[in-house]
């Protein structure tokens, strides 16, 4: 049973069911269903969504992730940049996530597609944030994707370097991660991003040492939230514990004392989880340290 603190609720009806027929008309996807995030309905019913492109087969097989995992055969829908815009446009959206699957039966991992969906939704107005995936560490798709001009360049770590190896992808790796990000800044990132769960059988100790890793990789938003099991499946891990508030208060902190220019750190905190109010606070701060 899960602890009291991670109850949701559940959002505006109307929001939620104009996002939704905007999705099935324009065949869209969102990572708010495929990853079945607990704060869905919230984000929905305030009208904002994080969008998945390049289809909803993985090429990873993560154990923290209910994405499924496949051959997506380097498929690619051609229109999907093009109609993310007119759905964008469509529900007045002036801050939009996009992310993918990994595809690593790609040659460029995808970095493409994203770079297309960054310029056509900036040509609509938008601004707009990349959670990507390690691209299989080319830095010349990183540089790609940075140069269509995404507001904010997010890429995650997801957990500390010791537990890495058991609950990501065998193709992931702490060190490439750190890379991308460290690639995305010195290519020209005005903001880089990254998050970590908890309660996977990290200690304090090691979450501070991955924060501090991120800082050194000159990340300047960081997310910190609760690992929750997506199905019973004996493929997804399971929580070794339920972290309390306090914790993620007092990581949170330590995060600001650190540096990092914006920090969300709660049970139910995502990636994507208040992602136009930390860009615009770590602007603020950008703006007050200069």
């Amino acid at each position: 049973m899960l602890p009291p603190w991670l109850a949701t609720t559940a959002g505006d009806y109307g929001s939620i069911s104009r996002i939704r027929q905007a999705l099935n008309r324009y065949g869209l996807y969102t990572v708010c269903e495929g990853a079945r995030c607990p704060n869905i309905f919230r984000c929905w019913g305030e009208g904002t969504a994080t969008f998945m492109i390049l289809g909803e087969v993985c090429t990873r097989s993560c154990r923290f992730c209910s994405v499924r995992t496949g051959d997506p055969r380097g498929l690619v829908d051609m229109g999907e940049a093009e109609r993310l815009a007119k759905a964008v446009k469509e529900l007045g959206l002036r801050y939009v996530v996009v992310t993918s699957v990994a595809r690593d039966d790609l040659p460029d991992g995808g970095a493409s597609a994203f770079a297309e969906a960054v310029r056509l939704l900036k040509g609509a107005g938008a601004l707009v944030e990349v959670l990507v995936p390690d691209f299989g560490g080319s830095a010349e798709a990183v540089a790609a994707v940075v140069r269509s001009g995404p507001d904010v360049f997010a890429h995650n770590i997801e957990t500390v370097r010791r537990l890495t190896p058991s609950v990501r992808d065998r193709r992931a790796g702490y060190d490439r991660s750190l890379a991308v990000l460290r690639a995305a800044k010195e290519f020209g990132a005005p903001l880089t991003k990254s998050g970590l769960m908890l309660g996977l059988g990290e200690t304090f100790e090691e979450v501070v040492e991955a924060l501090d890793d991120l800082r050194r990789a000159d990340v300047d938003i960081v997310t910190i939230g609760q690992y929750i099991r997506p199905t019973g499946s004996p493929r997804h891990i399971k929580p070794a514990r339920y972290v309390t508030p306090e914790e993620f208060e007092k990581l949170g902190d330590v995060a600001r004392a650190m540096g990092f220019k914006a920090v969300a750190s709660g049970p139910l905190v995502r990636s994507s989880y208040m992602a136009a109010e930390l860009y615009r606070e770590a602007l603020r701060n950008i703006v007050y340290i200069s």
